[in-house]
């Protein structure tokens, strides 16, 4: 008999996109439940723990129920559970444009190429900057995204000479967004207009809408 594959999930809803190239669009979330990381400014850490366990059919069942084409897999940190392979390889399979919240410490070769990978360089200010893997560089496709989330001038900074050394701009669309309530999101707009970067400047667009309760 084949091995029933599961995940443990946090929740399951319908909202739409808040952050990336695909901002505003209709999206079912699978958030998947742990992180092997402790960013300072974490709004998930609801996340870390708990959950339910899920079959991978179950799941696919319960995206079927929104009437939308776009999945995003998020968490915690999805690619912390071995199964989230299966299920990005599940919903590609279903027709689903799926994109990928990762925080850049997980291996992400093993990863669809079809897949959307939204993929964090954590800035010294997250407290996580060492868990960066630059070798997930070669493996994004031009549809991909780099995020930098910026909590001060420190980390702005520390961004830009990331970009520059690595040419991120080259591997595929880089977004830039400021940390909710610990900067002022007109500052970090006018030094990337000063500086005259190649990057996407992102609010969240959920935070403004819903102030970013669970499920939204």
């Amino acid at each position: 008999m084949a091995e029933l594959k599961t995940l443990r999930i946090t929740e399951i809803f319908h909202s739409l996109q808040g952050e990336s190239t695909r901002t505003g669009l209709p999206t079912v979330f699978i958030r998947l439940t742990g992180c092997p990381l402790r960013c300072e400014y974490c709004d998930t850490a609801y996340a870390f723990s708990g959950g339910e366990v899920l079959s991978l059919d179950d799941i696919i069942d319960q995206v079927k129920g929104y009437q939308t084409r776009y999945v995003t897999v998020t968490g915690g940190e999805p690619l912390a559970q071995k199964n989230c392979m299966d299920l990005l390889e599940r919903l590609c399979d279903q027709g689903y444009s799926v994109s990928l919240e990762t925080s850049g410490a997980m291996d992400v070769s093993g990863v669809n190429p079809k897949v959307i990978k939204i993929m964090d360089v954590k800035t010294p200010a997250s407290g996580e900057e060492e868990k960066n893997r630059v070798e997930n560089l070669k493996y994004l496709n031009p549809h991909d995204e780099i995020k930098f989330v910026i909590c001060n001038r420190q980390d702005y900074e520390w961004a830009k000479s990331v970009m520059e050394k690595h040419q991120l701009a080259e591997y595929c669309e880089v977004l830039f967004s400021p940390v909710a309530g610990d900067m002022a999101e007109t500052e970090l707009a006018e030094w990337i207009l000063e500086d005259g970067l190649s990057v996407r400047f992102q609010l969240q667009l959920h935070k403004i809408l819903w102030d970013d309760g669970p499920g939204h």
